[in-house]
């Protein structure tokens, strides 16, 4: 009888080891994997959005808000931060290439048309001749720039442009406009002072204006160097919870989600990386 209270005793003992190494087990598995994402503030609405259907998933989501287009890839090169989500995919070639990092995209997000504004002038083709004209001075932003002056008929490029360039790339210039290139993060701040300012999407956003009313010219359907992605480390485009939230990003209740938040100014945009150069 004690043999076999002994032998009990030592059963039970075993089973709840195991048992406690199950759990164990369980509660590592389920454990909440923390991933910051960097980002510019028009872009918060959408990661709060990412972020509560991320922890349904046990992946808390940090936002860190940057204020230029520069730092966040050197943060993301230097691993302050883990992914970003601010900018096109024709910026980011250029940039990567410039200052030698190795990153790569992961995810395509949305569509941000460029618009041109003016607190002086309701169509532009009433812009007077010797005018003055911000635009952005990051060399992929006034490659779009000037893109979008040809588009309205303001000046004339050559018809191998590729949308990266500077203001010698202009062919022709009927009005005799004057360009000035700053920060984009500034092109709303200088609207009194100019004729027109060119402005990015999401700073115009972010300065209060609804770009599919306000601008005065806006990007036609816009090519595909223009879709802006989500970006992480070059060696870890293949990480599983990355790759979840470039999922979660990508579903509908999302895409929806975006149209409603940016009153249709934003074009939710979803497609193989390969159809990026990637």
């Amino acid at each position: 009888m004690k043999k076999w209270i002994i032998s009990l005793s030592i059963l039970l003992t075993i089973g709840l080891v195991l048992a406690g190494c199950s759990n164990e087990g369980d509660a590592a598995s389920e454990e909440t994997k923390k991933v910051k994402v960097g980002l510019n503030g028009s872009g918060v609405p959408i990661w709060e959005k990412i972020k509560e259907k991320a922890a349904e998933e046990n992946i808390e989501i940090e936002l860190v808000e940057f204020a230029d287009y520069v730092r966040p890839n050197m943060a993301l090169a230097d691993g302050d931060i883990d992914l970003n989500a601010f900018q096109t995919v024709s910026y980011f070639d250029s940039f990567i290439e410039e200052h030698d990092l190795d990153l790569a995209p992961i995810g395509t997000t949305l569509i941000a048309p460029m618009g041109v504004y003016s607190e002086k002038y309701e169509d532009v083709s009433n812009i007077p001749e010797g005018s003055s004209i911000a635009l952005p001075k990051e060399a992929t932003n006034m490659g779009r720039a000037l893109l979008l002056l040809e588009q309205s008929g303001l000046i004339g490029l050559p018809e191998d442009f590729d949308g990266n360039g500077d203001l010698s790339k202009i062919e022709d210039n009927p009005k005799n406009l004057t360009f000035e290139p700053i920060v984009a993060a500034q092109t709303p701040r200088v609207l009194p002072d100019v004729a027109a300012s060119i402005i990015n999407n999401g700073v115009a956003v972010e300065a209060g204006f609804v770009p599919v009313e306000d601008a005065i010219a806006i990007e036609d359907e816009t090519a595909q160097p223009y879709i802006n992605i989500i970006a992480a480390r070059a060696d870890e485009t293949d990480n599983e919870v990355y790759q979840t939230i470039v999922d979660l990003y990508q579903e509908e209740d999302v895409a929806n989600h975006i149209e409603e938040v940016y009153n249709q100014s934003l074009i939710p945009t979803f497609v193989p990386l390969e159809e990026i150069g990637w």
